[in-house]
């Protein structure tokens, strides 16, 4: 391995310690009539890419959504396979993928702390929207609902927990990593 890749044995222990992060906080799950249920995967997910930065974060959570894909349970209500994935919740599971690149990119800023902060979370939800589209968007094919009611249904009552999820994911991982970094132990984006 070539020197200062970021594929070092501590950078791949992170990965999978959030692969498996991801799989137990998406366990923690409250069912709705909708079949969309309320739990901290979206945190989970914003905490990856926000911690482990936008390459590390995007890979964790690619492996998390294959592990998903081949049957493993790691979805809400240990749910696995591809059929979770076409589903009706299947949107938000690979847009789950747009959240932890956004996140991770805001960690690449070089501007002004309270600049970079407001920036790392703006990237955040913005990737958090691109979530909701893909999850909307697949409900309301499934479910053979507008657009727009699938959003009213399947977006619209989640989006103030999840972007408090999104910004504490944020307020923890800046914690966590500077705590690391005095340590020696940081994650190498």
């Amino acid at each position: 391995m070539k020197r200062g890749t970021i594929f070092t044995t501590r950078n791949m222990a992170f990965c999978g310690l959030f692969v498996a992060i991801i799989a137990v906080l998406s366990q923690i799950s409250i069912p709705m009539p909708t079949n969309v249920p309320i739990t901290l995967q979206t945190f989970a997910i914003a905490f990856a890419g926000y911690f482990l930065g936008a390459k590390l974060g995007t890979i964790t959570v690619v492996v998390y959504v294959l592990l998903g894909a081949v049957g493993v349970p790691v979805f809400a209500n240990f749910k696995g396979g591809i059929s979770a994935i076409t589903g009706f919740t299947g949107g938000f599971i690979y847009g789950f993928i747009f959240l932890a690149l956004l996140a991770g990119l805001g960690t690449l800023l070089k501007s002004g702390k309270l600049t970079r902060y407001a920036l790392c979370v703006v990237l955040g939800i913005i990737g958090l929207c691109i979530t909701h589209f893909w999850g909307a968007l697949q409900y309301a094919l499934l479910a053979k609902l507008s657009l727009w009611q699938s959003i009213l249904v399947v977006s619209i009552p989640f989006l103030i927990k999840d972007i408090i999820s999104v910004v504490f994911a944020f307020i923890l991982s800046e914690i966590i990593t500077l705590r690391l970094a005095k340590t020696g132990l940081g994650i190498k984006k």
